[in-house]
């Protein structure tokens, strides 16, 4: 069996004989002062990944969830504090993973000397160690920031978030831009594509090493949750191959979930063994919950893809009078919390449902998604770390790194609404899911449990739990904002040729190498079926063209009692008759060899197409992004932020170097909008809930709001013109190939002016039909859009834009401000 550490060098030398060498040169020190401080000694690739950083080389590290990765940043944050003076920056990709890192590193170093940037959320920013989101980051880095000065390691945690299609340009734009000195210490899942990443890094960062880890530090033991039955996924007799499908299983599969049952038929009904009501084949969630914590196989992670489903698994396991605590727990759990949410106002505890939730934390069930109050969602996290709530049913973003691990993890289905359709979910999510299971230094194994349902495949469901990888793709793409920060700092062309580094576009290079390679390959086969498919009569080819022209044209066809297309039909049917006279009369039409010359032209024609098809992606990958980067500024040219220099080259206006400053999906809508006064007229709140419509994402089901439901005064025709705005920019993007926008989304604006002119919480919920854990996260989001407002915009709105923020800061905000 071959190791499942693996370590690639980026030069002769192999890691581990560089390690070797090093260490008998002079040993590790530092790593061995940090081991003596750790509770469990570290692994293997721990230990290599920490030799990288102490030699003081960039490492790449991808290993499974619940692995032990963080150690590695750790170590390097260890590292930088026993020297004088080097700083770190800790960069995370939610705003509650950078909180949750900062209360930890805040126990280990001292408040004095951890920081904390997460874009409404300011402490102590000239630490020596400042966690952030990877957006700060990204921001500083292009406004050049004092902040950046004696940095010297930055830890990317959760890289793989590069592959996000909404948020991962972020970390390509920060990997490109941070300092040559700087070195980086990135943890990844389990990708499989680790390997061509490390590659990149290697490429655009200098000495990376990438070492990649695929076992699990607690093993995991997968089940199927049959009626009642915990049923093994994989064969465990030792008589079979690893990752064989358990035969019992299998057989279950055949008789909808039963095994033993007898199949009796009585009014169409199967019935169990004692013959009394009709067999089940899968528990009610209460029955589960009993039954894991029966079985001491709590505390235990229900995945429910909706939250919704997790609020209404709550109620049912809840009215089933479930209960998992002691009396000791309950007083416990009720101390916590009563701590924790001292500050919440009494009015709003009803309002947040906060008496019915504490009665299901201290009965051990509580439910964890997005529309969750913050304060509750940490509550939740702290009381299931504690082991204190033994059952949480969460939606999947409890999987992205925030540090939950659970004995089992049990996922009801294997499918999941992708926002148009159900589909399966993908290797890497049962990866990310099921990671969840086995707490270190506590479990000897974790538990996986997928619950039976009718038509559930064994095959399929190993297959899934095989395949531990998946790739990382770029989502790279240049945005407004990028485009002037970067032509600012190095002009277009050297911009350009910046952009030709990025991840996309090294990805797209190496994709290029392998089509180039298919396209050589197939204009071999091209050239031999050419020579098969001559004839001594005549060019074959240009018979087999005509051929191809007229069975073409014969299938199209049109209604013959249409009068409209009588012109057509007639001017088809003259091409019909000369491409018949034009096949006839050509010589190849009398060879006796026509219909075997004509299969191998046939076959050329078809490769012919799929060749040229490759091409064309050959053609369209080369210099991919740098071509969307001259569409971006082709826009951005006709709008006039930037403009010809005396040198020739490319700078910007006063209207480019407000765009620098503005961040976020609509950063030329806003920048616009200023420029052209549109909202120099709105108040406070009537400012607030113009920001709303540049930040809110409406649900799917949430039609268009009529204008009853808008703010009256200024603020509607503020909005007419902003709208109109959108759609000339929405044009002129799609005139130059680029993808354009979403419309701006009404739905929050009323309930946001509401608020911003002091209405309670209960009513302004009420008119959103919305969560508080969705509106604190909305406001937030137009909290950061009136900041860069307030510092942006000149007089009035600049002004304006500060009252904004006052007004909605308040309640449930302002208490959730690190959330």
């Amino acid at each position: 069996m071959p190791s499942p550490l693996r370590l690639y060098s980026m030069t002769d030398l192999s890691p581990a004989q560089r390690f070797a060498a090093a260490k008998k040169r002079r040993g590790y020190p530092v790593l061995e002062a940090f081991r003596a401080s750790q509770r469990f000694d570290l692994d293997e690739f721990q230990i290599s990944a920490c030799h990288v950083v102490e030699d003081d080389k960039s490492v790449l590290v991808a290993a499974p969830t619940g692995a032990g990765k963080t150690i590695i940043a750790e170590f390097a944050i260890f590292r930088a504090m026993q020297l004088a003076g080097p700083k770190v920056f800790y960069t995370a990709p939610m705003k509650a993973l950078s909180n949750q890192k900062f209360q930890e590193l805040v126990a280990e170093y001292g408040p004095e000397n951890v920081g904390l940037l997460t874009g409404d959320t300011n402490v102590n920013a000239s630490a020596r160690i400042v966690v952030m989101t990877t957006e700060v980051l990204r921001n500083m880095l292009y406004a050049s920031s004092e902040l950046l000065r004696n940095l010297s390691t930055v830890v990317m945690d959760e890289v793989h978030f590069l592959g996000d299609r909404f948020r991962g340009a972020v970390w390509e734009e920060v990997i490109i831009h941070l300092p040559e000195d700087v070195r980086m210490v990135s943890l990844s899942a389990t990708v499989s594509n680790a390997e061509e990443f490390g590659d990149w890094l290697q490429a655009v960062r200098g000495d990376t090493e990438v070492i990649v880890s695929e076992e699990r530090p607690v093993p995991l033991e997968q089940h199927v949750l049959v009626a009642s039955k915990l049923v093994d996924l994989f064969d465990s007799s030792g008589l079979a191959a690893t990752n064989r499908v358990n035969p019992e299983l299998v057989q279950m599969a055949r008789f909808g979930g039963r095994s033993q049952s007898v199949r009796n038929r009585k009014n169409g009904a199967r019935y169990d063994s004692r013959g009394g009501r009709p067999a089940r084949s899968r528990m009610d969630r209460a029955d589960v919950v009993a039954m894991l914590s029966s079985k001491n196989l709590v505390p235990a992670i229900f995945f429910i893809f909706s939250r919704m489903g997790c609020d209404q698994a709550v109620n049912q396991v809840l009215r089933a009078g479930v209960r998992l605590t002691t009396v000791q727990e309950r007083d416990e759990i009720r101390e916590i919390v009563e701590a924790r949410c001292r500050t919440l106002l009494d009015e709003d505890l009803a309002v947040l449902g906060y008496w019915e939730w504490l009665s299901g934390l201290e009965r051990g069930v509580a439910a964890h998604h997005a529309g969750l109050l913050p304060a509750f969602k940490e509550v939740v996290e702290e009381l299931f770390q504690r082991k204190l709530v033994k059952a949480v049913f969460a939606t999947e973003t409890l999987a992205l790194g925030i540090n939950m691990p659970a004995r089992t993890v049990v996922l009801e289905k294997l499918e999941k609404f992708n926002g148009e359709a159900r589909v399966p979910i993908t290797p890497g999510e049962y990866t990310q899911l099921t990671g969840r299971a086995g707490r270190r230094g506590i479990d000897i194994e974790g538990h996986s449990v997928i619950q039976w349902v009718d038509g559930l495949d064994p095959q399929a469901v190993a297959s899934l739990a095989s395949r531990r990888t998946y790739p990382l793709n770029s989502s790279f793409k240049p945005t407004y904002n990028m485009a002037v920060n970067l032509i600012e700092l190095f002009g277009r062309e050297h911009t350009r040729e910046i952009l030709e580094s990025s991840f996309a576009q090294f990805q797209a290079d190496r994709a290029v190498v392998d089509l180039a390679r298919k396209v050589r390959s197939q204009k071999n086969s091209l050239e031999g079926y050419e020579k098969s498919m001559q004839c001594h009569l005549g060019d074959f080819a240009e018979y087999s063209r005509i051929r191809r022209e007229l069975n073409d044209l014969e299938k199209k066809s049109q209604p013959r009692n249409d009068p409209s297309q009588r012109a057509e039909r007639e001017r088809r049917q003259r091409k019909l008759a000369d491409l018949r006279r034009q096949m006839r009369k050509h010589d190849c039409h009398a060879c006796p060899e026509r219909e075997s010359h004509a299969r191998w032209a046939e076959r050329w024609w078809r490769l012919k197409r799929e060749t040229d098809q490759l091409s064309r992606q050959i053609q369209n990958r080369t210099g991919a992004v740098a071509k969307v980067f001259d569409r971006v500024t082709d826009v951005l040219t006709q709008l006039k932020y930037i403009e010809p220099g005396s040198n020739g080259e490319m700078t910007l206006n006063e209207h480019g170097r407000m765009l620098r400053r503005i961040y976020g999906e609509r950063d030329l809508l806003v920048t616009e909008s200023l420029r052209h006064g549109f909202w120099k007229d709105l108040d406070a709140a009537s400012l607030a809930a113009m920001a709303t419509t540049l930040v809110y994402e409406p649900r799917r089901d949430e039609g268009d709001s009529s204008e009853r439901y808008l703010p009256r005064g200024p603020f509607r025709e503020a909005f007419d013109k902003t709208s109109t705005l959108w759609a000339k920019l929405d044009d002129l993007e799609r005139d130059n190939r680029l993808p354009g926008s979403q419309p701006l989304a009404t739905g929050l604006s009323l309930s946001m002016y509401r608020w911003a002119n002091g209405a309670s919480l209960d009513s302004v919920l009420d008119l959103a039909e919305m969560a508080a854990g969705d509106f604190v996260r909305s406001t937030k989001q137009a909290i950061d859009l009136l900041d860069q407002l307030s510092v942006v915009a000149d007089g009035d709105i600049g002004r304006t834009a500060r009252k904004a923020l006052d007004a909605i800061r308040r309640g449930i905000v302002a208490y959730s401000s690190v959330a």
